[in-house]
């Protein structure tokens, strides 16, 4: 990034996406709109009318690195342009620029899963809300790509493809129960990565097996199988966790799990019990998993706790943070674009090393200029 154009990486990473305008009748520069989109939501802005603001209010600035050949676009301006681009084309851009800027980490963790962007719904159009499946790496915390599904249960054809965008090879994929597919585990094996799949009511048949096997195990506390286990707790804010988990790597478990021969390279099955200790209750839940990894119990239980962070550290911070199932845009490809942008700006403001939480940094950068701009600084 030079000192004369701080944005340069940006305009490289971003040239790839096609203007869907008819070029002879723009005002406004592709890379000028897409730049004061990143950055405004970075800094806070949740709408279109909020990104026109962000640009008015720092017009000066932005074209000390902007061209702005006519101004500040219009909130309606941002509006239709976000609503033409098509979304794999920004998908390709972001993937483009996360593989540049975050070296992959062999043996990390990826925890898919879907989120629903309960705003996005439009009634006029007999539009529902869209799904959109992100990939996390959860110990980076950052998003490394994204594919829109029409609904929840699309999620298994929008997997595979999220998949092959991604260069997953040596890592470990976690998935929760929707993920849990025969085909899904293929894709995953098809790309070098290993899986750990959630068993629920959806694969029922495994789900009771699973139970049984382990029941049957409990009876015979183990006593010549092949397993492993490990035992964490966790004390702190007057509660206790205790989680305990069993990987079995038994052939004659296999054996009792009908057609197991589906599961592309399934080597270990695993039984994960959590129990919370609260001051004025107790909980406990047992839950099932398959995977092609050895039956090494801690690090097994490690990797099935990292894939929550999708939900504590990702989509949580979206809704809050980021007020996305709050948010109104809906019409076209918005919607979609507008949850890339999000990511987006999720990953920039999460590489930063400085003090401080995700609010607090946005009103910082909302703040100071010169924060925000630095944002966008490799490290």
């Amino acid at each position: 990034m030079s000192e004369e154009n701080p944005i340069e990486d940006f305009e490289v990473i971003f040239s790839i996406i096609p203007d869907p305008r008819v070029v002879s009748r723009t005002e406004h520069r592709l890379i000028d709109i897409i730049m004061i989109a990143i950055l405004a939501t970075i800094a806070g802005s949740e709408s279109w009318r909020d990104i026109e603001t962000f640009g008015q209010t720092k017009q000066a600035w932005l074209s000390t690195f902007l061209e702005l050949p006519h101004g500040i676009p219009s909130h309606d301006t941002f509006a239709r342009l976000f609503t033409l681009i098509r979304p794999e084309a920004f998908q390709k851009a972001f993937h483009r620029w996360v593989e540049q800027l975050f070296t992959r980490q062999e043996g990390e963790v990826i925890a898919i899963d879907g989120k629903k962007v309960r705003g996005s719904y439009d009634h006029a159009s007999g539009k529902g809300a869209i799904h959109m499946v992100s990939a996390w790496a959860s110990e980076r915390g950052i998003v490394l790509g994204q594919r829109k599904t029409d609904a929840k249960s699309n999620e298994i054809t929008a997997i595979p493809e999220l998949l092959r965008l991604l260069n997953i090879a040596n890592c470990t994929v976690t998935l929760d129960a929707m993920g849990c597919q025969t085909r899904i585990a293929q894709a995953i094996r098809d790309e070098k990565a290993d899986y750990i799949l959630q068993v629920k009511a959806n694969q029922k048949q495994l789900h009771l097996d699973l139970q049984d096997w382990f029941a049957y195990a409990d009876q015979m506390a183990f006593t010549g199988m092949k397993h492993d286990y490990a035992e964490t707790i966790n004390k702190g804010h007057g509660r206790i966790e205790i989680r305990r988990c069993w990987a079995v790597s038994d052939p004659l478990a296999f054996d009792y799990i009908r057609n197991y021969q589906g599961w592309a390279d399934l080597q270990t099955i695993i039984r994960v019990q959590r129990e919370r200790h609260l001051p004025i209750r107790h909980t406990q839940e047992t839950s099932y998993y398959i995977s092609s990894l050895l039956p090494d119990a801690r690090h097994l239980l490690q990797a099935i706790r990292h894939h929550w962070s999708i939900e504590n550290s990702c989509h949580w911070v979206l809704d809050v943070t980021f007020g996305e199932d709050k948010s109104r845009i809906r019409i076209g490809y918005a919607p979609q674009n507008m949850a890339i942008l999000r990511h987006l700006a999720l990953n920039i403001i999460k590489r930063d090393p400085s003090k401080g939480g995700i609010k607090q940094k946005r009103y910082r950068a909302a703040l100071d200029d010169a924060f925000l701009l630095n944002l966008l600084v490799p490290v």
